[in-house]
């Protein structure tokens, strides 16, 4: 590559993905719209996201500023973007299937996929007010479309606009916030809005404050925090399985990206103020997500609430500020992202007479008549649980470890105790599973979810082996950040 070209290496990854995403959009529009092509649009999107993943490590070096500070590409970056795109192109394979069975798939999905994608890693990467608006908006305008992507569907569309009005709500908090911390600031730069807040006089400025807590608004919307997590069920519930899958993992993990990235890289100078609000949001979430989850007779919706457990209890890992919590945060995500899409698999192969089912109820006997399946679902439920010694229980224990070492005991042990409500409905799940009355046989799981399945069963299983070396990476990526005390 030539040395004048070398400097914009870091942008490779998102380069690729939106040429990749339009050229798709030319393939899919002047080739014949059949199923099979759909699926082959889809195959390409994950061999793009491949690319994408290819060029993060082959380039990946130290921290780069690019366009004056809006373009950061740190460890932490590259660590959330391979991240991101893992979860998302596992998802999207396992949408396959289904839109088949439903007969939906169409080569728009895997083009939207790509783009919201594009959006998230612009997201990860933002070191600029105005890049964390863009990349916010160009991932949240294809959520949107894909939430309503099955269109026969009353309950799709109904989340598709939920979704898309409570959007814009928070975007528009989000942006009456940045107005106001550019006000104070006289910049959109995080590094300058940083040093505009040093110092003790203007710790208590008012506006400053505001303008951060209505940024966390629009934030805290996207990674379903409480209390702006009201989006969160009923968008699980009514959009299609698959694309609720893709909802649940990559767009997930770049909200909580941006986050850790605006908290921690903006305002280092006045992290008491935004660690009570994030105390008090992880407080509200793994509260939430433990107790309304108990009456949820849809798995879909239990999943949403459990979503919203698990973003309290990453958060828990934030309010440290610290390099072991933000740590912390990262090791969660990941092994939240692979519980997930382990626990999703299993419900999109949850049918009977080439129809999905969505009921608990409808497991009842799954061991008897499909052990493998079972067992590989009991132990994902027992890792969200944080049952030891499986990978899910280590990270909770880092997120706890590292707030208890930050001085928060009230926040680690209501954690402690949200993890003992929580872990009620996922036994509640393996119960019926093992001891209820025998139902109907499923239909034979198909090798994609399968190996979705057993793959993230096993990593729960032993995961632990790899789990000092991926620790300590995650570590080197927290370390991309200064904290202030």
């Amino acid at each position: 590559m030539p040395e004048e070209l070398q400097i914009y290496a870091p942008l490779l990854p998102e380069i690729i993905l939106a040429l990749g995403a339009m050229a798709l959009l030319m393939y899919g529009v002047f080739r014949p719209e059949t199923e099979s092509e759909a699926e082959t649009v889809g195959w390409l999107a994950i061999l793009v996201m491949i690319a994408a993943a290819i060029t993060i490590v082959w380039y990946g070096n130290g921290t780069v500023r690019l366009f004056e500070g809006a373009f950061v590409d740190d460890a932490f970056a590259r660590f959330m973007k391979l991240l991101t795109l893992g979860g998302g192109a596992v998802a999207l394979m396992l949408s396959f299937d289904d839109f088949r069975n439903l007969r939906i798939m169409k080569f728009e999905y895997p083009v939207l996929v790509l783009l919201s994608t594009v959006g998230m890693m612009l997201m990860i990467s933002a070191g600029d007010l105005i890049a964390l608006y863009v990349g916010l908006e160009l991932s949240s305008l294809a959520l949107y479309v894909i939430a309503a992507y099955r269109r026969d569907s009353v309950k799709a569309s109904e989340a598709g606009l939920k979704y898309f009005v409570l959007g814009a709500l928070s975007s528009g908090m989000l942006l009456y916030g940045s107005s106001l911390i550019y006000g104070f600031a006289g910049s959109t730069n995080f590094q300058v809005i940083a040093n505009a807040a040093k110092g003790a006089e203007v710790a208590t400025n008012l506006w400053l404050i505001f303008g951060l807590v209505f940024l966390m608004v629009g934030l805290a919307f996207k990674v379903s925090a409480v209390p702006f997590h009201m989006w969160t069920p009923d968008v699980y519930e009514g959009s299609a399985t698959p694309v609720t899958t893709f909802f649940a993992t990559a767009p997930k993990v770049a909200a909580m990206a941006l986050l850790v990235r605006v908290t921690v890289g903006a305002f280092p100078a006045i992290a008491m103020q935004w660690q009570q609000i994030i105390t008090f949001i992880a407080i509200a979430s793994m509260l939430l997500g433990a107790f309304a989850a108990i009456g949820q007779t849809n798995i879909k919706r239990l999943m949403a609430y459990s979503s919203i457990a698990n973003v309290g209890f990453a958060l828990v890992g934030l309010a440290a500020n610290s390099a072991e919590g933000t740590q912390a945060v990262l090791v969660y995500m990941a092994i939240y992202v692979v519980m997930t899409l382990g626990v999703f698999a299993c419900i999109l192969s949850m049918r009977r007479a080439d129809q999905a089912v969505e009921e608990i109820e409808e497991l009842a006997g799954l061991a008897r008549n499909n052990l493998p399946m079972a067992f590989a679902l009991m132990i994902l439920m027992f890792a969200l649980a944080g049952i030891p010694p499986l990978v899910g229980f280590f990270g909770k224990y880092f997120v706890f470890m590292a707030a208890v070492k930050a001085g928060l005991y009230p926040l680690a042990v209501v954690g402690v105790l949200a993890s003992v409500v929580g872990a009620y409905y996922y036994l509640r799940i393996i119960k019926v599973m093992f001891f209820d009355d025998s139902k109907e046989k499923f239909e034979p799981v198909r090798f994609k979810a399968g190996a979705v399945i057993a793959a993230a069963a096993l990593i729960m299983i032993f995961g632990v082996i790899w789990l000092g070396p991926f620790t300590d990476y995650a570590m080197a990526a927290a370390q991309s950040f200064t904290f202030v005390k």
